[in-house]
């Protein structure tokens, strides 16, 4: 393992959808699923849970219901690539060139990490709020981008996908998580098989960022 600080992981941290099939060593699959474990969750309970799927009856079926979705968004993109500048709609492009070898090889990726959370072990403060509530989140996500980085760390590809959330009883019933759990997103790693990881794009601080007051700069 090259040594990575956590500035440069942050900002090369790219999604990375063209994976080898390469089986990862145990004692780097243990050490991006430790890193998942250190990151913070409301009240320390950890309501979250990862199934590593390797087995290949499984990824199979998962890329069945991958590919099915994934189909259905890249057409949706593709509508919307019209209307942008040629650039971004380059940039947009490979994206989906990308995502379309992810659809047509998710059974080959050598691990798929299924995150699952129990709501019942979060303090969920927005779910009476009138608006879509995130905050549950909190003690899931942070966990999600530990393994990311860690992943980065290691010299490994992955994304964070949620298209697989959508079928979500499908999931449950394949894997068998049991009733009461849910499912956060699912991450498949392997190493790439081109560059990897590198710069990523992303607005400026003065753009995202506000002093005291929405829309004061800082």
């Amino acid at each position: 393992m090259s040594e990575v600080g956590l500035y440069e992981a942050m900002s090369t941290l790219r999604a990375v959808r063209r994976l080898r099939p390469d089986p990862i060593p145990e004692d780097v699959l243990q050490r991006v699923l430790e890193a998942a474990t250190w990151a913070p969750t409301g009240g320390n309970r950890q309501p979250w849970r990862i199934v590593v799927v390797r087995n290949g009856d499984a990824k199979a079926r998962l890329a069945t219901l991958y590919a099915e979705r994934w189909k259905r968004f890249a057409g949706g993109y593709e509508k919307l690539m019209a209307g942008m500048p040629e650039e971004a709609a380059a940039e947009s492009r490979k994206m989906l060139d990308a995502g379309d070898y992810l659809a047509d090889h998710f059974a080959a990726t050598p691990a798929v990490l299924v995150f699952c959370f129990n709501p019942r072990d979060m303090a969920i403060t927005d779910a009476k709020l009138d608006r879509i509530s995130v905050v549950g989140g909190g003690s899931v996500y942070p966990a999600v981008q530990n393994l990311l980085l860690a992943c980065r760390a290691e010299g490994l590809g992955c994304t964070l996908t949620t298209l697989l959330c959508e079928c979500e009883s499908e999931v449950q019933a394949l894997l068998g998580i049991p009733e009461g759990w849910g499912t956060a997103c699912a991450i498949p790693i392997g190493y790439p098989q081109r560059s990897g990881h590198g710069p990523i794009r992303r607005r400026p601080v003065a753009k995202m960022v506000y002093g005291d007051h929405w829309g004061e700069a800082l």
